[in-house]
């Protein structure tokens, strides 16, 4: 057939993804793989399997694509298969990792363009808690813990190796940014894949658990930044300027330069979205990556960058390690890298820009904060949205509702009943509120009940363990019901010591709420100006007057205005980072990768002519 001749046209990328492993389905499906190359760009290539319910399709192969045309019948087998498909180039399987099914994922480093793996039976490796079962303490994930001297040395040295010219500029290798482009694309169109799209949701919730909704929304978001930048985008990144200059065969040129080595540390709660955005756009301004993410669930980004490398991205172009924070202060401590971007707390954050001598951008935490102006409406749709900004992904999101200042107007129409009842909702079973990971169940409740002995507050909703304590989820991490507490606002404004307590960043399902009258805006302000962190905030108001007030006088990065403003759900077409200071770093968009990413070089080019008649001047 066509698609076995397109195949064997293409044995070399066939022998590397025709083992397809498909996992614990009752349907039988068989795998047809074909290749499709470009050899305008090396020979990169990707190999694209249809899932077909064995005896009820047929393949037609047409320039090297296969298109199953199906009955209804396979149809929903496809379907059915799709929830449970590992691909080819996948090493974790998101439907085992537990000692019932399958054993431990077993995690690897890429350097110097290898794959270094762990070692299952133990040694130099560090054992990954099951999030959702605390009985799961060696049979969910095994990563390799990157310690040693030798494993030090190693990643140190692969990241010096980088000149601060970078791998490509636009005057040294500009074929890459074309190849970029196109690794892009494929990257895009994998993860367009319904059965792609299911892996990756279905990793994230394993490993740092959220609503379905969530982890798949997450996913898109990355699959629509790899198409933001498929093709020329990758280009036009470097895009410069040229001015003329004094005289004839005079111009300067603006240009954006790579660092050279840099470094990627990314959190746990978006394991997929934030360290391959960054990742990304650092590739593509032509720098050397050193990748780490938190080892809870590090094995997500594992996954993409294998299939990174499978859709055609050059192996030694990064490195990616598992490891602990103590280790990669080292690393970054003995490379120096030029330019390095973290996402994570606050403290951490200003550690690294002293130790990396503020060679570091920064996306840290965020006590963000929601403002209902007078202007009372769509109340449901305002609960609902608020509810999502303080709950969903169990509220460890940087710009989770951290804050809600309510016009009495709100207060009026019944708006803390109606986010209650929204709370109320949200269950362990469906995973709309779960695990916390980096608090326990007893620093979250403690922190409510010291919230809730200020003057005049009150625990509003919430302020218990989840389930009554009733679950399996392991000690080290929290569970509570989603939690809120009223602190009248001049309660909040009364001392240094009562405003440091509401304005903690709690990185769970706690918020604060609190009231304001007409006359008691400027106090709002004056709080949301006392406060350190600046990256999202929201004005929620269709009045153009109280929007404009608000707006200019608050720094906030990513800043929503409107009716239907929120805090959280940033896609992948608009900035994202925080205000307020020179380290600010951003993400997903053009001006985030090349403010991020890269520096602005001029050239002046000065060749002539030169009069003939021309002497030499007396000296100034």
């Amino acid at each position: 057939t066509t698609t076995m001749r397109a195949t064997m046209r293409a044995r070399g990328a066939v022998r590397r993804l025709s083992q397809s492993s498909l996992a614990i389905d009752a349907t039988t499906v068989t795998v047809t793989t074909t290749t499709r190359r470009d050899d305008t760009c090396g020979g990169w290539s990707l190999a694209r399997r249809s899932v077909v319910g064995r005896g009820f399709a047929s393949v037609d192969g047409v320039g090297g694509r296969s298109r199953v045309m199906t009955t209804p019948e396979t149809r929903t087998r496809m379907m059915s298969a799709h929830a449970r498909v590992l691909p080819a180039w996948a090493t974790a399987d998101p439907w085992g990792m537990s000692a019932r099914a399958g054993g431990a994922a077993v995690g690897a480093n890429l350097i110097r363009g290898s794959w270094r793996a762990a070692s299952a039976s133990g040694g130099d490796v560090e054992f990954v808690v099951d999030p959702m079962n605390a009985q799961e303490t060696k049979e969910f994930f095994i990563a390799p813990t990157t310690s040693s001297v030798e494993d030090i040395r190693e990643v140190v040295d692969s990241l010096k190796s980088c000149p601060k010219s970078g791998l490509h500029n636009p005057y040294k290798r500009p074929e890459r940014y074309v190849k970029y482009g196109e690794v892009s694309a494929l990257l895009a169109e994998a993860m367009r894949r319904p059965e792609v799209e299911r892996y990756f949701a279905t990793l994230i919730q394993r490993v740092a658990p959220k609503s379905y909704a969530q982890a798949a929304a997450e996913v898109i978001v990355t699959r629509k930044f790899l198409e933001n930048f498929a093709g020329d985008n990758v280009r036009f990144l470097a895009r410069g300027f040229s001015v003329s200059g004094d005289h004839l065969g005079q111009t300067s040129t603006g240009l954006r330069w790579p660092y050279g080595p840099v470094t990627v540390i990314t959190p746990f709660n978006f394991p997929l979205e934030i360290p391959v955005l960054q990742l990304m756009g650092a590739l593509y301004m032509g720098n050397k990556v050193l990748v780490k993410s938190d080892t809870k669930v590090s094995v997500v980004l594992e996954q993409f960058i294998r299939l990174l490398l499978e859709c055609g991205a050059p192996p030694t172009d990064l490195d990616f390690i598992h490891c602990n924070g103590v280790t990669m202060h080292e690393i970054l401590k003995q490379s120096q890298p030029k330019m390095t971007l973290f996402t994570g707390s606050q403290r951490v954050a200003h550690v690294l820009a002293d130790e990396l001598k503020g060679n570091v951008k920064l996306e840290d935490a965020g006590f963000d904060w929601k403002i209902l102006g007078p202007d009372v409406g769509d109340v449901d749709y305002v609960a609902h949205v608020s509810d999502q900004d303080a709950y969903a992904c169990s509220g460890q999101k940087c710009s989770a509702q951290s804050i809600l200042f309510m016009h009495d107007n709100w207060v009026a129409a019944g708006f803390e009943e109606k986010i209650k009842a929204l709370a109320s909702k949200r269950n362990l079973e469906d995973l709309t509120v779960g695990p916390v990971l980096t608090l326990t169940t007893e620093t979250m409740l403690a922190h409510a009940r010291k919230l809730a002995a200020l003057p005049g507050a009150r625990i509003a909703f919430g302020g218990k363990e989840l389930n009554d304590g009733k679950h399996s989820i392991p000690s080290q991490y929290g569970a509570i019901e989603p939690t809120a507490i009223f602190v009248p606002l001049k309660t909040i404004m009364a001392s240094e010591e009562n405003f440091k307590l509401a304005t903690t960043e709690i990185f769970g399902p706690l918020q604060v709420l609190t009231s304001y009258a007409d006359d008691e805006l400027p106090i709002v302000l004056e709080a949301c100006e006392k406060m350190d962190a600046h990256l999202t905030a929201a004005v929620v108001s269709s009045d153009e007057m109280f929007v404009q007030k608000v707006l200019g006088s608050t720094v906030n990065g990513t800043t929503y205005a409107g009716r239907r403003a929120r805090t959280t759900g940033a896609p992948q077409n608009h900035w994202f980072g925080p205000a307020g200071t020179p380290m600010a770093g951003g993400i997903g968009t053009i001006e985030a990768i090349r403010l991020v990413w890269s520096c602005h070089r001029e050239i002046i080019f000065d060749k002539g002519p030169i009069d003939d008649d021309w002497e030499t001047p007396p000296r100034a």
